[in-house]
This record gives C-alpha cells, structure tokens and sequence, in this order.
C-alpha cells in the first residue's frame, strides 16, 4: 500500500490540476460582478440521505484557494445525513467561495455516493470475518479521493496502483506460460530488484487452486468468478496458508453468501465505477 505521504501527495495533484482545469486565466463570472473585496457566507446543503464524505478534502481545498477561508464544521466524514442537513459553513471573500465551490461540489458529491455503497456492502458483512475492498476500477486522475470514500465508508483499500503490489491475473498467467512459471519469475523479479512487494494470484477454477498453493511465497488468492460451492471448497483447500479474496460480479445481493463461504475479502469495482451522486448544494446564507 502507498505511505501516508504518498496519498497526501496525490490529494495535492488533484487539487491543483482540478483548480488549473476548472479557473484556467480567471473565474471570469465572479471578477464580472463581484467586487475584489466582498465577503460572503455560504453553506454546503444535503439534499438526499447517506454517508456524508469529502468534508476533510473541501477543507483543504478551500484552504488552497484562498487561506483566509474559514469553515465552520456541523458533520463530519463518515456521519449518516439526510436531506436537510448542513455539512459546514464556508466564509470569506465571494469570490474564493466561488472559485473552489464547483470542485467541493463535484468531490463531495462523488465520495459521499462511494462511502453510501461502500457502507451498505459494509454492513452486509457484519457478523462475518470478511472485509470489503475496492478495486483499480476508479475514475482516472481521482483515484485518490475514491479510494478515501471507501474508508470512510467501512472499507478497505486494495492496492493502490500497479506499483504497490503484485496481482497475476489470467492474462498475465497466459502471458507467462502458466501460474507456476508465472509465480516463479515474478519472486525472480523481486529478488533481482529487491523489491518487497506482496504477491496475489488470480485462481479460475479449483485446479489453478491446487497449483497455486504447491509454490510458495503467495499472500493471497483470488478466487475469481466461482459459485458459493467451489468458494467453499477454494477455502477449506487454502485454509490458514494465505489470505482469500472472491471477486467478479459481487451485488449487494450476493455479497453475504460469499462472505458465509468464510472468505477473507470481497473485492468489487462497483464501489467505485458504479454509483450515483449524492445531492448537495453550496448556498449563499
């Protein structure tokens, strides 16, 4: 998994690529009509019912426009809301207000729908040992902010990129001559590069379970498409020799039966590739 300073990092890009992106020379708009000096006061309004999330990341977002702004904290991430609620109030000069709204907007709106999903998949899953994890299914250039709606929502984050952990899946077992080789010239690789990466193989049928678990060295397998029958019997055949993880085409309908065949993890990309917005609103108070 990426350091803490490495997210940071990328929470940074995506604000000034955002800003860059949305201002360009000038939010011509405001400098029309709105004095230099004006100050305001806004709120940011729930206008449906969910897992609110993004507050932290609007904080440092208005922090970046302008760090004179001043926010005024009613909810925080992570806290269930309804429509009606006010998140926070923002205030300071308009034109600031105005320069970072749409960002706020566009961010807040997104990771409060991904923490609502993540947190009913969450919820399914209490009373078992497994967790919910997301995927590299995310939107290009916001993965971050994606992946943190997933904590906020109860879960938890697979890897981050291609970089931070090995995943052979069935291309690259194709590619490679098959998973034995393919298990064999990647610890190869780690060794020559001494790189200290965790190693999870994707398994399509009890047979590639069986010739995963003769090599050593594997963190995890992914147990990927099976019905709950071959889950369960994946399962008792990995017992305590590394972590499992069912994956492809998990519902909030099937995650539960998943979780009964005593996987460790449900991974599913529609935490992130699938989900609608949550209504919220930035109003002038």
């Amino acid at each position: 998994m990426i350091s803490q300073a490495q997210f940071k990092k990328e929470i940074k890009l995506i604000i000034e690529n955002a800003i860059r992106e949305d201002v360009g020379d000038g939010d011509h708009s405001s400098l029309a009509c709105i004095p230099k000096d004006a100050e305001g006061k806004a709120k940011l309004l729930v206008k449906d019912n969910g897992i609110l999330a993004g507050v932290a990341f609007a904080e440092q977002v208005f922090k970046y426009v302008d760090a004179d702004l001043r926010l005024d904290i009613k909810l925080k991430d992570g806290e269930r809301v309804k429509k009606g609620d006010v998140a926070f109030y923002v205030s300071g000069k308009s034109q600031s207000i105005l320069k970072a709204e749409r960002l706020v907007l566009n961010a807040m709106q997104r990771m409060s729908a991904i923490a609502t999903k993540t947190k009913s998949f969450s919820d399914l899953l209490n009373g078992t040992s497994t967790k919910i994890l997301d995927t590299r299914k995310t939107t290009p250039g916001i993965r971050a902010l994606e992946k943190w709606a997933v904590k906020i929502g109860g879960g938890e984050n697979h890897r981050f990129a291609l970089y931070d952990m090995i995943m052979l899946k069935d291309n690259h077992i194709d590619f490679a001559g098959g998973i034995s080789k393919a298990i064999q010239k990647t610890q190869e690789y780690l060794n020559e590069n001494q790189l200290d990466l965790k190693i999870i193989v994707e398994a399509r049928n009890l047979a590639e379970i069986k010739e995963i678990l003769e090599n050593n060295g594997v963190h995890r397998i992914l147990i990927d498409n099976f019905n709950y029958e071959d889950t369960r019997k994946a399962v008792e055949l990995i017992g305590k020799k590394c972590q499992t993880e069912s994956s492809g085409g998990i519902t909030l309908e099937t995650a539960r039966k998943y979780a009964d065949c005593g996987v460790d993890y449900i991974s599913s990309g529609a935490l992130t590739h699938s989900v609608y917005n949550l209504d919220l609103s930035l109003k002038a108070v």
